[in-house]
């Protein structure tokens, strides 16, 4: 007698697939291929560090697995690409601590990465394998850089960035956290440098006005639009008693009246001419202690702060002298860094007002058009991208001998990282490419602009890099051609698999998300691509949780290898089908060991089913079941409700071992079971000899035999009687059936005035 071995089964299949590679497609579909309908599904591509995959990354890609697997049964030219994040600080600082390169540890991370993959059957086409930090992909991430220099949406200037003193590199303010590093936990401060940008702003409002397009979840479309943070309203300039000006942004311009006080923001540049001899010491203290802050926190902050700056300016409503301040709750970034208290209207105001004792007075509305001058303006800024790292992709820039930027000539491209023998940044905090110094200088060609000669010009290259979200802001193009050596991307490979059909995450709600779709914005008005959105379909799910439902993380020992699931002898097949069985996708789960065994039980009685079992029954017998299943699972893999696909499988295999079963039974049962435990199902289908296209359900199977009918008596419910589906055609014979039942005889007894028959409804009502 057999009996299930997952292991046996899996690598038996997994050797299968890998020799005859069938999830491999072509850039451009040719033949009976190039008439299917397509559908490319991806996951946010991991970083691909030692300790390898979770189960959490388990979650993420065993999604996109059933998905590929149940488009590809139907009968779809379905792409399903893979690719790896691999630039950032967590090989470099690898790199600092144990002297080995972040090239050989991401080699070896990938290799481990792709192994781990490969044992838990994803059904991914492997020749169409990324890595960002591969000159042959990292050649196109600056080639990118490069139209948006030309087009000025890449710039350089001076800004107060956070600054870690000790992983020396500039943060994202995501990236700090209760005023510190994310990553190695020390106290960050603020460091004015200058840094590269580019200027999302300029697609802020097409961003904005095509989020509720999007199939994407709402709470996430939410978040995007709050981070761009759209404002209408008017700068109102206020003069200031020392004979200067300040220009204030409000959304409530009729409310000037009622501004008792003005507050600028601590990094607000034109402060130290606001500033009296009095308080600038006091000022300066209270700024730098504010600047030690996120703006997430100094947002959140329930106790409000400030510093009077020893300076007044005019109302120019009211002519009346009001007082400047100085807190954290106004941002330099929001409109121009100073804002007109109003504290009758605006709770922060009120607030703020409360604590320093300053004046509350009520507010005449008024036509403001004689104050101020309309404005829009947005909470978000252009996004940062330069980065003080050795490992990430050169920005391709050099400077002359005055230090003016040239783009580096495309033909030079790529600009690939010297090997350096000390990792550390420099002791001005550049990173460890400005220790190397032959790579340094380079010769670029420069049109003399007087004769029209060129001639060649030493210039220094720039030693940042770029932001790890520019290499993902274009990747899932390059998944089209991803070894075209012409151009980033395949123009025909992409007008036929693109936009991506679905995509699916659960981190990068905001940044990766905005930076792709302002990206494929511009790519698009530039000719290089057919469409403006590059994702049709977003699945954001949950995570999975350690079992005490804390996240898991590797400093607190409660990371589960998948690879030790597998190897515990439940399979790959086991581990993929508990992940989405553990609960709804959007949210998220604890790990639960019993739970697991609970599935290797089920997938155990379905191999039982198929290898122990005599299938005598006639293929009608156990039709209704059957049909009935097909649908629900269909249906809840359209929708991503996996879990109760799975629990209706649960239940199918329930309802066989009560029946004799027919081959017509298992072979549903092992197509229905592909998306989530490939391994096992193949091997019941090929017992079965059956093929694996998606089975279609008979909607005469599904009619009932019985319904329950509501009745009531004056819109009461006074019962509910089974009848015979058919019944439901004859109405005289019906009312003639209920008006008889004992229920209703006691309402019915002293005679009626009419009945009420609502057959769609299934319902039939009495008036007594």
């Amino acid at each position: 007698m057999e009996r299930y071995d997952p292991i046996r089964i899996e690598e038996k299949w997994q050797q299968k697939w890998e020799t005859e590679k069938p999830y491999q497609v072509e850039d451009v579909p040719t033949g009976t291929k190039a008439k299917l309908p397509k559908k490319m599904i991806a996951e946010m591509f991991p970083y691909p560090s030692g300790a390898g995959l979770h189960v959490g990354h388990v979650r993420n890609f065993t999604i996109v697995d059933v998905l590929t697997r149940f488009y590809v049964q139907q009968g779809m030219n379905v792409m399903r690409p893979f690719g790896y994040d691999t630039f950032g600080l967590p090989a470099e600082n690898y790199a600092i601590k144990t002297g080995t390169s972040p090239k050989e540890a991401t080699a070896i991370n990938i290799a481990n990465f792709r192994k781990q993959a490969k044992r838990l059957g994803y059904a991914i086409d492997w020749d169409r394998e990324i890595n960002t930090s591969s000159p042959e992909y990292y050649k196109w991430t600056q080639w990118c850089f490069l139209q948006l220099y030309k087009k000025g949406l890449a710039y350089r200037k001076e800004s107060y960035q956070w600054w870690c003193p000790v992983d020396q590199t500039v943060l994202a303010n995501e990236q700090v956290e209760d005023g510190k590093c994310w990553r190695c936990g020390h106290e960050v401060e603020k460091k004015k440098m200058k840094q590269w940008f580019f200027k999302i702003t300029e697609y802020a409002d097409e961003l904005l006005d095509e989020i509720d397009a999007l199939d994407w979840p709402e709470k996430i479309k939410t978040m995007q639009k709050n981070w761009i943070g759209k404002s209408v309203g008017a700068e109102i300039e206020f003069d200031i008693v020392n004979g200067t000006k300040l220009t204030v942004f409000t959304t409530r311009p009729d409310t000037i009246k009622g501004a008792t006080f003005l507050v600028v923001a601590p990094e607000y540049t034109g402060l130290k001419y606001i500033v009296t001899d009095d308080t600038r010491e006091e000022v300066e203290k209270y700024c730098a202690e504010a600047l030690k802050k996120s703006e997430v926190e100094r947002q959140e902050n329930k106790e409000k702060t400030g510093v009077f700056t020893g300076s007044y300016a005019v109302n120019p409503a009211t002519k009346e002298k009001i007082p400047i301040w100085v807190a954290d709750y106004v941002l330099a970034g929001y409109g121009t860094g100073a804002i007109m208290g109003v504290p009758a209207m605006d709770e922060r105001d009120r607030e703020f007002a409360e604590k320093m004792n300053l004046p509350v007075v009520e507010v005449e509305l008024v036509d403001f058009g004689q104050y101020g001058t309309p404005k829009t303006t947005y909470k978000m800024r252009d996004w940062l991208i330069s980065r003080q790292r050795y490992w990430g992709c050169p920005i391709p820039i050099v400077y002359d001998a005055e230090g003016n930027p040239h783009p580096i000539p495309e033909e030079q491209l790529p600009v690939i990282i010297p090997e350096v023998e000390d990792y550390q940044p420099d002791s001005s905090g550049r990173s460890a490419l400005a220790k190397a110094k032959d790579w340094l200088k380079v010769e670029i060609p420069v049109k003399d602009a007087k004769t029209g000669e060129t001639h060649m010009e030493t210039m220094t290259r720039e030693t940042d890099t770029l932001d790890g979200y520019a290499c993902s802001s274009w990747y899932l193009w390059r998944y089209a051609s991803p070894h075209d050596t012409e151009a980033a991307w395949d123009a025909e490979a992409i007008k036929y698999w693109e936009p991506v059909d679905i995509y699916v995450g659960a981190d990068h709600a905001v940044a990766h998300l905005l930076y792709v779709r302002f990206w494929c914005k511009f790519f698009a008005d530039m000719g290089f691509l057919p469409f403006r959105e590059p994702i049709k379909k977003l699945i954001y799910h949950g995570y999975i949780n350690a079992p005490d439902g804390k996240k898991m993380s590797k400093s607190k020992g409660n990371v589960i290898d998948p690879l030790d699931v597998i190897n515990d002898g439940y399979g790959a097949d086991t581990l993929r089908t508990y992940e989405m069985f553990i609960g709804p996708v959007e949210l998220d789960a604890a790990w639960n060991p019993r739970s697991v065994g609970g599935v290797y039980r089920f997938l155990n009685r379905c191999f039982n089913l198929c290898f122990q079992n005599e299938k005598t029954a006639k293929a009608d017998d156990n039709a209704t079941v059957r049909n009935k299943t097909i649908k629900k699972v269909t249906e809840d893999i359209y929708k991503c409700n996996f879990n109760t696909a799975v629990a209706a499988l649960m239940e199918y295999v329930n309802e066989l071992y009560k029946v004799v079963v027919s081959r017509e039974d298992l072979v549903v049962l092992a197509k229905l079971l592909k998306p989530f435990a490939p391994h096992l199902a193949s091997e019941m289908l090929e017992k079965l000899e059956a093929t694996d296209e998606w089975p279609e359900w008979d909607e005469k199977y599904l009619v009932e035999d019985t319904v329950e009918l509501v009745v009531q008596v004056n819109g009461k419910l006074r019962a509910n009687i089974a009848i015979e589906a058919s019944e439901l055609d004859d109405e005289k014979s019906l009312l003639e059936k209920v008006l008889k039942d004992e229920k209703i005889q006691k309402y019915v007894k002293d005679g009626y005035k009419k009945t009420i028959f609502v057959k769609k409804a299934k319902l039939v009502n009495i008036v007594v």
